[in-house]
């Protein structure tokens, strides 16, 4: 894994995460925006800073996130 890679992305999710209103939001929203990002940088990290890794992982990991947070009270 290239250190160059894995900063951007970390930064990312940081910022994206930064700008979500969690108050507003349910469980099951929460959820996929949180799977979505964890999704989005392992994505990243998997393809070596590839776009269609990162979006990739992004995509399936909001909808996982999305089905965990189904459940959720």
């Amino acid at each position: 894994m290239n250190i160059r890679t894995l900063i951007p992305a970390i930064l990312l999710a940081v910022a994206a995460s930064g700008c979500a209103t969690w108050e507003g939001m349910s469980a099951r929203e929460r959820s996929a925006a949180i799977g979505a990002g964890v999704g989005g940088v392992a994505g990243a990290v998997v393809t070596d800073g590839g776009v269609l890794g990162t979006v990739g992982g992004a995509a399936i990991g909001g909808v996982i996130g999305d089905q965990i947070g189904k459940h959720k009270n």
